[in-house]
């Protein structure tokens, strides 16, 4: 196990917690954005696409929405990450 096979797979991976704001999320879930949206939107977040949302955590989401900031966090990197 050298530290570049370490590095290198750590860099290719997507990661977000639960500080990462929903704009942030969006803006770099890249090719998962979809995926992502759809994650959001099941859950009964609806308004990823305001502007007000934006700058909230996911943590903070998931509060309003009465979701487990935790497991919406692994959720998420699940995605990223397939």
């Amino acid at each position: 196990w050298s530290s570049d096979v370490c590095s290198s797979d750590l860099d290719s991976m997507a990661q977000v917690n639960k500080e990462t704001t929903i704009g942030e999320l969006l803006m770099t879930s890249g090719d998962k954005i979809e995926d992502v949206a759809r994650a959001l939107m099941e859950i009964g977040m609806h308004c990823i696409g305001c502007p007000s949302s934006q700058g909230e955590s996911i943590e903070e989401a998931a509060m309003v929405h009465g979701i487990d900031a935790d497991l919406l966090t692994e959720k998420l990197n699940a995605i990223l990450n397939a």
